[in-house]
């Protein structure tokens, strides 16, 4: 039994988890920040977690992406990408100020039309990117496969088509794929007004939130040092600061 969470992939989607009290020596990710039930629930949307103040700063990390995001801006998605980054800063990540870099991280990579223009990752996990889709955009987020099958089974042939369908602007603007590891799911959303209705439906915002709250448990971000903080800014509306 892992300490802190234990998935219960037989339960009720919000019961699916059991509190149990990690050692002290044994302590890491957001237990340093948030006992279980916080994450819980916050992870259900019962509950508005209370974050820092200040951000983690490093003038030069900042310094280091300027280039790109000011490449960034200059691609005709720009605006989608940062209101949509701003929505998934708001609603998917816990106590985002305090678990800056050390936790997640957000990476702008505007290179070509085929690659990510950003990506937001957790430990060794990617979470969030987003690609340019002609003039417009998609997007790609991995998640537990049990949260998207019927009974919580982590059978692949399970996926519940109708709740994926039914959570986008029409059943061709969603997609997905099995990514390596169990209990792993990865959905692809095509276009800005799908994205936004994916991102505001609750069962899948507690599925990102989930998926999202076990990574960042894992330890810190192994990604630290390609974190966007001009990205970032606006993540956490702090793009005038």
């Amino acid at each position: 039994m892992r300490s802190g969470w234990t998935r219960r992939t037989a339960a009720a989607s919000s019961d699916r988890f059991v509190v149990s009290t990690p050692r002290r020596s044994s302590i890491t990710g957001l237990r340093r920040f948030l006992d279980p039930e916080q994450q819980r629930d916050w992870m259900q949307g019962k509950t508005i977690l209370r974050d820092a103040d200040e951000r983690p700063k490093s003038l030069e990390l900042r310094l280091k992406y300027v280039a790109r995001f000011e490449k960034l801006l200059h691609r005709p998605q720009a605006q989608d990408v940062l209101e949509l980054l701003r929505r998934y800063g708001r609603a998917c990540i816990p106590i985002p100020r305090r678990t800056e870099r050390h936790y997640w991280s957000v990476s702008c990579l505007p290179s070509t039309s085929d690659k990510p223009l950003t990506r937001v990752n957790a430990s060794w996990m990617e979470l969030f990117t987003l690609y340019a889709d002609g003039e417009g955009i998609r997007a790609r987020f991995i998640v537990h496969l049990s949260d998207f099958t019927a009974g919580h089974s982590l059978d692949r042939n399970q996926v519940d088509e109708t709740l994926l369908e039914g959570c986008v602007v029409e059943p061709e603007d969603v997609g997905h794929f099995f990514p390596r590891g169990e209990d792993i799911f990865g959905i692809n959303v095509r276009g800005f007004s799908s994205i936004s209705k994916f991102l505001a439906k609750p069962r899948v915002l507690q599925a990102i939130r989930a998926f999202n709250l076990t990574h960042m448990n894992r330890g810190r971000n192994a990604y630290q040092a390609s974190h966007c903080y001009s990205l970032a800014d606006h993540m956490l509306g702090d793009e005038r600061s």
